[in-house]
């Protein structure tokens, strides 16, 4: 016995010698019986591992666009479908050649309407559904349905606003869309989130059933109770909810999807079309040996530590279901996402030097904040037209750490100490809607400037601080509860000396973690926000082992482990096909710099992919290119 990596002629004599091993079993026969034998399909090899092999791309030339996001493949006309947000449509490739990928076409939604905007897409049993969001974004948007050999529109409806990912499920009778229903940017228009469930029995006559959220309005106050994040100015629990992303059961009959900003999931019965449940995620404790974060942009390295107070909310993005010992479970890819509208109004802001500010809450939202300007024994007015979020303005004049929380850090009454400091955790970016002191109502309990609780203060006490997303990617069970997380091992492996960056492995990954995607020696560049930042995912089955692939939207690559225990993933490989980490303008030399920004992954298959090699299919959004990765598999020969 042996191992080595399998390709399409190892393959071959894998074939053969499992071919003489049912012979042999049968006797060695050769009658016709037995001949009979070698038509019977071969179970696919299961590998002792995998690694990912950069195998080729196909460039749209668009810098920092979008020009290349969310991926799909149709295996029967080997094409690959990318959503291309620049040009609002979806690049065709031809895939033929999956090492190299050219353009065979173009599909847009300019049979519905003209400038509309394709934001997801997939495809199944030669169908290519799109994801269409209308031209003013708070209004209805649309699903369309195609041919995929002749790209030809078969029918198109009018789903919830913003529709923002598509999916079939499994058995292909219904299409999916996660309608988010993002607000105007000054939070006038503030759309319902929805779930359109599209049956296509008859993919020329689709018929679309909405799954809305206005039966859970009245229970607000529960949800809140639970750790739903619902904190929109003046939003209902049906206008706050922004559907993101869908994973299905294997058996087609109930669906997750992601509700980002609010930090749940919706548990939905599709053949109901009903939100049958809302479970809320929780949180990350970084203070806990293992859930370190490098918290520091600015001392140009890379320190994972723990800070008691500091807590991450998972906030995921994409989201995959797989079965295991008869149980469904989720993957989730914890990015991590602050709500941010009406930035570009100097007006949401307010005058530099006002006291008290006068930011105009009603042009705009913005959550995240720095840890150091948030508390400071000055007050907010400090930061009046420059960060200062006009709501934060409006429920207080400034921000305190409760410092038998804190204390370790140097927060006494009054004065938060050395905690604001950029060693400590000062520059971390943070949500300022939630963490401080509450009374039963869910009203601030008030302080001094002193830190002296009473209730003509006007001083918020944070308990606890909420970071973005968990720098992690986790998997779930059906019910939302946790059953397993990368921690910090994401942000550790890539300070280590192990990691190696660029198609041939040559580049160390200490030199340039949490860069930045769209500009070069970034080093650090990230930390303060949401580190590396995993968001795409995708799941692949081979044998009988299922493979996470994660994309690090920011540090770029993706990240590959074995899934297949869910209590016991084990790390595969990272490959980052980033070539060039120091030119200041990477969109000068976009011809030779890699991918940046992974977006869109999807597995193919062995079997349904061109010249018989499992294949990952990556839109990277700031390069604009779409690259093809082999799946290596190390495998155990018979002698």
């Amino acid at each position: 016995m042996g191992y080595r990596i399998i390709r399409k002629e190892v393959w071959a004599s894998f074939a053969v010698w499992a071919m003489v091993a049912v012979l042999s079993g049968c006797g060695g026969s050769s009658d016709s019986s037995a001949a009979a034998v070698p038509s019977a399909p071969i179970a696919e090899v299961t590998p002792e591992s995998i690694a990912l092999r950069w195998l080729g791309r196909y460039s749209s030339n668009v810098f920092a666009e979008s020009a290349a996001e969310i991926t799909a493949y149709d295996a029967l006309t080997q094409r690959a479908f990318v959503v291309n947000a620049k040009a609002g449509s979806v690049d065709v490739l031809d895939m033929a050649d999956p090492a190299n990928p050219s353009l065979f076409g173009t599909l847009s939604a300019d049979d519905i309407s003209a400038n509309l905007t394709v934001n997801s897409v997939a495809v199944k049993n030669g169908l290519v559904a799109l994801a269409v969001e209308a031209q003013l974004k708070t209004d209805l948007g649309f699903v369309a349905v195609y041919r995929a050999d002749t790209l030809a529109l078969l029918d198109y409806a009018t789903v919830g606003a913003q529709p923002d990912m598509v999916t079939f499920t499994p058995d292909g009778r219904y299409i999916l869309l996660a309608n988010e229903g993002e607000p105007s940017a000054d939070y006038s228009i503030d759309p319902e989130g929805s779930i359109s469930v599209v049956d296509i029995l008859d993919p020329e006559n689709v018929v679309v059933s909405s799954a809305g959220f206005t039966a859970y309005n009245p229970d607000i106050d529960a949800l809140r109770q639970a750790g739903v994040r619902i904190y929109g100015p003046g939003a209902s629990v049906a206008q706050d909810l922004e559907p993101e992303y869908i994973a299905v059961s294997a058996d087609s009959s109930t669906a997750w999807v992601v509700l980002q900003e609010n930090n749940a999931l919706a548990k939905l019965d599709i053949a109901t079309a009903t939100v049958s449940a809302i479970l809320p995620l929780g949180y990350k404790d970084h203070g806990v040996a293992g859930n370190g974060l490098d918290p520091n942009d600015e001392d140009g390295m890379t320190v994972v530590s723990t800070y008691a107070g500091l807590r991450g909310l998972y906030l995921p993005d994409s989201i995959a279901a797989y079965q295991a010992n008869g149980a469904t479970y989720l993957v989730t890819a914890n990015e991590g996402d602050a709500r941010a509208w009406g930035e570009d109004d100097s007006a949401y802001w307010g005058t530099e030097d006002a006291e008290p500010c006068d930011g105009d809450g009603s042009k705009g939202f913005v959550e995240e904040f720095r840890i150091k300007h948030l508390v400071h024994a000055s007050g907010f007015d400090r930061r009046c037209g420059d960060d200062l979020p006009a709501q934060l303005r409006e429920l207080a004049a400034g921000a305190l750490l409760n410092p038998a929380v804190f204390g370790y850090c140097g927060a006494v009454p009054g004065d938060p100490g050395d905690c604001r400091d950029d060693e400590v955790f000062g520059r971390l970016n943070i949500t300022w809607t939630e963490g401080y002191q509450v009374d039963v109502n869910g009203d601030p309990v008030m302080y001094t400037s002193a830190g002296v609780q009473d209730v003509a203060g006007d001083r918020l006490m944070y308990d606890s601080l909420y970071a973005y997303g968990g720098r992690s990617f986790s998997i779930w069970d059906e019910d939302g509860s946790l059953i397993w997380d990368s921690a910090d091992a994401i942000e550790q492996f890539l300070a280590s000396d192990v990691c190696m960056l660029g198609a041939t492995r040559t580049l160390p990954c200490a030199d340039y973690v949490n860069s930045n995607h769209d500009e070069g020696d970034s080093a650090d560049n990230r930390s303060d926000n949401k580190g590396p930042e995993p968001e795409g995912l995708a799941l692949g089955t081979i044998g009988t082992k299922t493979f996470a692939f994660v994309g690090l939207e920011r540090m770029g690559g993706i990240m590959v482990y074995d899934i297949t225990d869910p209590v016991a993933p084990i790390f595969q490989d990272y490959l980052n096909t980033r070539e060039d980490w120091n030119t200041e303008d990477a969109g000068a030399v976009l011809a030779s710099v890699g991918d940046l920004g992974p977006e869109g992954l999807h597995f193919i298959s062995a079997a349904d992919a061109p010249g018989g090699e499992a294949l990952l299919l990556v839109g990277n959004e700031v390069s604009g290119t779409t690259a093809v990765y082999e799946v290596e598999q190390l495998v155990l020969m018979a002698p």
